[in-house]
């Protein structure tokens, strides 16, 4: 049976973020299936919610199983989701997770000011939208450049996630964790604090740290992150 793809956002942004690699797994003839989580794209106005997102992603993974192995791609808080996801005891049916700049624990001093400084760019009168078009026009590729907004922007669910995250048990996850794994991260992320630590926890999980490369590192070098991607579906394409 056929290895199917299964993409979870980042906080803020939507599917869309990921239409480079649905581009590419389609070509390659690979099923994918990109989620909205809850207040996010398509689903903007509904409130964001811990139940919610999980709700969502098995939704997605347990249709996916009916075709196939199940290969979970999660990038920044969709990392973070996929990560407490696939580390429950019942063990849901996913056959290898690729957690993309995502390995820090959200909780601490570290989340208390990241929450402090959107709420800050959320009092601005744009909210924030035209520094952050300034950062993506400046960082990413023309290619890529409008997929991180093309599905609007969850400005009014940021706050809840990022509140929601600080729940996650992600150590004891990745303890329980016995497919495998592969975190990549852009070399100037500022989300690899706990990367020794998670390779550490981690049984069967490997690091990729792609070159010159921010926290964006799915659309900043899509071409290399789809080429990792390629590599996961291999080694769960050679056994099965």
């Amino acid at each position: 049976m056929a290895v199917q793809v299964v993409l979870v956002h980042g906080i803020r942004t939507s599917a869309t973020m990921w239409r480079a690699q649905v581009a590419s797994l389609r070509e390659r003839g690979t099923t994918v299936t990109a989620v909205d989580l809850p207040g996010h794209g398509t689903r903007r106005g509904e409130a964001f919610s811990l139940e919610g997102a999980f709700a969502t992603i098995d939704g997605a993974v347990q249709d996916a199983a009916t075709r196939g192995p199940v290969l979970l791609v999660g990038h920044s808080m969709g990392g973070l989701l996929s990560i407490e996801y696939v580390g429950r005891p019942e063990r849901p049916p996913v056959a290898g997770l690729v957690a993309a700049s995502c390995t820090s624990i959200p909780r601490g001093i570290g989340l208390a000011a990241y929450r402090f400084f959107t709420r800050r760019f959320d009092r601005l009168p744009d909210r924030g939208l035209g520094l952050t078009n300034r950062v993506l026009d400046r960082t990413l590729p023309a290619e890529t450049r409008p997929d991180f907004g093309a599905g609007g922007y969850a400005f009014d669910a940021q706050d809840t996630a990022l509140a929601s995250l600080s729940m996650l048990d992600l150590l004891a996850s990745l303890r329980r964790i016995d497919v495998p794994l592969w975190f990549v991260n852009g070399q100037w992320d500022q989300l690899r604090m706990n990367e020794k630590l998670f390779l550490t926890v981690a049984r069967h999980a490997e690091l990729i740290v792609v070159p010159r490369t921010t926290h964006l590192v799915t659309a900043m070098r899509p071409r290399v992150f789809n080429a990792l991607l390629e590599v996961a579906l291999t080694t769960i394409e050679a056994s099965t």
